[in-house]
Order: C-alpha cells, then structure tokens, then sequence
C-alpha cells in the first residue's frame, strides 16, 4: 500500500460491498463473505458495524472526543471527563478506545467491528461494549463462534488487551494476510507525515510523544 492508503488518505485499496454498506480492502471481501456464509449457516447474521475509515473519519471522531463532544470511558469502561485531564492524559485517555487519524487499522480496509444483526433490533444496532461480547450478553454466541471459526478465513483479534495499550476489543478483527504486509509497511515517520498538516486537537501533546505512542498503541498488537 502507499502511505496515503495507509494512513487513509487515499481510497484506491477498497471497495465499497453494496451488499454490506461498508468499503473492504479487495482482497478482504471474498474471504469475509465466505465467513458471512458460514455464520449464517450456524444462525449469526454476521455484520461489520464499521470496516475502511478514512482519515477525515478518524480526525472528526478523535477531536470530537479531545473536545468532550464524544462520550469516553476508561479503563474500567465508566464515563470519563477528559476536559478534566491535561493533555498529555487526554490523549492516553483516548488512546485506549481510539485509534489517531492516520494509525487506525481501519484505514487500510483489513479491519471490521463485527456484530451478529439477528441478535439486536434495528433501530437500537451495537454500542461496541465488552459486555455485549462476554458472556450473557447478546453477541456473546457470535463472539464464541467468531474465536472458534475466524481463524480459518484468516482474521484475528489484534486487541485482546495483552501486549497493546489499546484496550480488549471483542468486536474488532482483522485480516491477517493483508493486514501483515501494511503493519511491515507502515511507521512513525509515515504517521508523522501525515499529522503534519492536520487540524488535530492536543497536536502538540501527540507529536510530542508520537514514538511512544507509535510503539505502544500502533506497533504493539495481540497476535494470538
């Protein structure tokens, strides 16, 4: 991939699934509607709530949240004021849950949020939340299914909350085979770039600290 697709300032690596409502790299759509497939057969209405996010996504959603206009919990998943913090802890803050423009995975199209549609009513859809995924809760047969199963088509679970920052994200995987080769191509400098030109909010604290940040929440994924 370019650095521009990398960092999702570029679309040329995706496609848009009519059939799903979301853009996938190309070589991701087959091998997840294959998955799809086989959910369906066990009765999981398999359904990405998010999959390709553009830069401009990323940014709206990461400045909506250093501004306090986004909800944000911490690491115990309750409600946090992040306009109480200083920057530097307002970016750790947010870093747990969200990816900065740029650094998101979803970027380059091998990355969904993965929710079972036949087991939410339309109008209320998924907040994302571990519960929801543990046991007891609602998606937690598609969870199951989705550690028993996805493997075989080639996705997996980069945050289990192991070895990244980024907190246990039963919802989020990705496709390895693709996902790989961008993980090899991309780096601090192609991220630095990127944020060079952009209106990011606490920009100072971000770039101040961006190789920690790099290593901690970018590089450092679960791989098993």
């Amino acid at each position: 991939m370019t650095p521009a697709e990398l960092t999702g300032q570029a679309r040329s690596h995706v496609v848009e699934v009519a059939e799903l409502g979301v853009a996938l790299h190309r070589e991701v759509v087959a091998p997840f509607i294959a998955m799809r497939q086989m959910a369906l057969a066990a009765g999981i209405d398999l359904l990405p709530a998010s999959a390709f996010r553009d830069f401009a996504r990323q940014l709206a959603i990461w400045n909506g949240k250093y501004a306090g206009h986004r909800p944000t919990v911490g690491a115990d998943g309750a409600p946090l004021d992040v306009t109480r913090l200083a920057p530097v802890e307002r970016v750790a803050a947010i870093l747990r849950w969200s990816a900065l423009p740029g650094a998101s995975r979803h970027h380059w199209g091998t990355d969904l949020d993965l929710y079972d549609r036949g087991a939410v009513a339309p109008e209320v859809g998924p907040r994302l939340d571990p519960a929801e995924y543990a046991e007891g809760g609602r998606f937690a047969r598609a969870s199951a299914w989705l550690e028993q199963h996805a493997a075989h088509f080639g996705f997996f679970r980069p945050y289990r909350g192991r070895r990244s920052g980024v907190q246990g994200e039963p919802w989020h995987y990705s496709f390895a085979p693709v996902a790989h080769r961008a993980s090899r191509a991309f780096d601090v400098a192609t991220l630095r770039d990127a944020l060079a030109a952009a209106p990011l909010a606490g920009k100072e604290a971000v770039l101040g600290a961006l190789d920690t940040i790099y290593a901690r929440y970018v590089a450092r994924i679960d791989l098993f």
